[in-house]
């Protein structure tokens, strides 16, 4: 039997992230189970199972070397090592690989570009004003009349991609590789990819929304650069809902997180495969 994959999340008190890391973990298991491998989740944080909990359980089970990959989308936080070394001296025949992070695999572009594709189909229907939806505080379109004069070509739409905002410099930068490539490779014809942070970094979302605008573009796409929602989207889009109310000259589209697939399961699998080749 292969050693297992444990997949390890940064762990968040919100329901919707979590219920999708679970739904995520479920299809590799559905996946892998065909190769003979256990999956296995857990956090680091704030929600459970626990790490601690997760690599206990496949230690019972009689698991004592496996793969330990982080769901991140950004280069490897200390956290994630720092977690794995106190596992091992809780059990000391754990034997552990790591997985490398997701990162701007082509087939992560491929998703969102997907994403930012739904959130621009939005262009071809009636222009909508902003609205607040529920308790989440996402944009929605609102039916309108149609006028002529609103018709916005795709070189007058730019795109702000979000990401989670560090105070690692390295990481933020990375974050602003990923915009380029994303723009080469998937948004040409668009005006611009800026960059944005949700947190801890400027620019916030409005800043790079405001950017946009004094670029001069009519229509700006929110694309947060994401695994799954939960309260970090919905940060983006109250922080682009707050932007939008003071400027409802510039249309404003938020696009959806990348989420649980069957191409982001995809990576995931390849990344343990690759860390098995490591393993003597």
């Amino acid at each position: 039997m292969k050693p297992p994959l444990l997949l390890i999340g940064q762990g968040s008190h919100d329901d919707a992230y979590a219920a999708e890391f679970g739904r995520f973990v479920h299809r590799l298991r559905c996946r892998l189970d065909q190769r003979a491998a256990d999956v296995s989740g857990g956090y680091l944080e704030r929600a459970t199972p626990r790490l601690s909990d997760s690599v206990a359980s496949l230690v019972a089970r009689g698991h004592h070397r496996l793969v330990a990959l982080p769901l991140s989308l950004s280069r490897l936080s200390d956290e994630f090592g720092a977690a794995m070394e106190l596992e091992q001296k809780r059990h000391p025949t754990l034997m552990y690989d790591y997985g490398r992070p997701l990162g701007p695999d082509p087939r992560v572009l491929a998703l969102l570009a997907e994403r930012l594709n739904e959130a621009a189909a939005e262009i071809i229907k009636p222009s909508r004003p902003l609205e607040l939806v529920g308790a989440r505080p996402r944009l929605r379109a609102v039916d309108a009349p149609v006028e002529d004069s609103l018709h916005v070509e795709p070189g007058e739409t730019a795109v702000v991609l979000v990401g989670e905002g560090s105070t690692d410099a390295a990481a933020n930068a990375e974050i602003h590789r990923v915009s380029r490539l994303f723009w080469e490779t998937h948004a040409y014809d668009f005006m611009t990819v800026e960059t944005a942070f949700v947190s801890v970094t400027p620019p916030g979302v409005p800043g790079g929304l405001e950017r946009c605008r004094r670029l001069g573009a009519k229509r700006v796409i929110v694309v947060p650069y994401l695994l799954f929602a939960g309260g970090m989207l919905e940060r983006v889009w109250a922080q682009a809902l707050a932007y939008g109310a003071g400027h409802p000259d510039l249309d404003i589209r938020c696009a959806e997180v990348i989420g649980d697939c069957e191409t982001l399961a995809d990576v995931v699998i390849d990344r343990y495969e690759e860390a098995l080749q490591l393993v003597p």
